[in-house]
């Protein structure tokens, strides 16, 4: 059996709505007091918008460990809240932290200008892919429910140097699930890709590894899914 973690509810809706404040008509209870007593008039509280969480702030500027990463802890369970966040919102910049990070992958990778390749074709696929996903979710995404994310930890292997054009490596695993709620109806879809930087888990291939360039949906199903084969650096 696949191990799973159960995400904390994200929230009502993306930008929750002002709460306390009373309806129309005329209050009930007792009489109201004489001005020169009276308390300043309070405003209502409103809740803040949700905001992405920090995953591993600053991680991509330290050296890689061979400390391999789970499916739990706060690191993970930040990396899950980003990733839903700016699927259900469709807002890309959302999963920034979720995503595997620049510095870590100029480090990595033994080619010409990694930073580039990382910005017009890993975050790149990342922009479109999410975009396709919050497309699936459709005009009701918003009332969508984050149920857990399943990670398939006995496919979790370590890619080493040499590999993937590496310079050093990083355990990886492929196949992951997000399972959700829409309409009362579990639904899912895939994590194509997941790698780690000092033992924390990074999307770095969302709908797809092998593609164009146009947005992609890993898998979507109704149920939990079965994951399909997937490989790719």
């Amino acid at each position: 059996m696949l191990p799973k973690i159960t995400v904390a509810a994200l929230g009502a809706a993306l930008f929750l709505s002002a709460c306390g404040t009373a309806g129309p008509g005329q209050p009930t209870g007792p009489a109201p007091q004489t001005p020169s007593s009276q308390s300043p008039p309070t405003a209502p509280a409103r809740h803040r918008p949700l905001h992405p969480l920090p995953v591993a702030p600053g991680a991509g500027r330290l050296p890689q460990t061979m400390a391999r990463p789970s499916a739990d802890g706060r690191a993970f369970h930040a990396m899950v809240t980003d990733l839903w966040l700016a699927v259900r919102a469709g807002r890309p910049s959302y999963g920034r932290q979720a995503f595997f990070p620049v510095g870590a992958y100029k480090q990595v990778k033994a080619i010409v200008n990694p930073a580039l390749d990382w910005r017009n074709r890993l975050w790149g696929d990342f922009v479109l892919d999410v975009r396709a996903a919050h497309a699936l979710l459709g005009r009701h995404a918003r009332t969508a429910r984050l149920v857990r994310v399943i990670v398939d930890s006995p496919g979790v292997a370590w890619v080493g140097a040499g590999a993937c054009y590496n310079r050093i490596g990083y355990w990886h695993v492929a196949n992951s699930r997000v399972v959700y709620r829409l309409h009362g109806q579990l639904r899912s879809f895939g994590i194509a890709s997941l790698i780690s930087w000092r033992g924390v888990w990074y999307v770095v291939h969302f709908g797809g590894v092998v593609r164009g360039a146009v947005g992609m949906v890993d898998s979507p199903a109704v149920g939990t899914g079965s994951p399909g084969p997937q490989g790719g650096c």
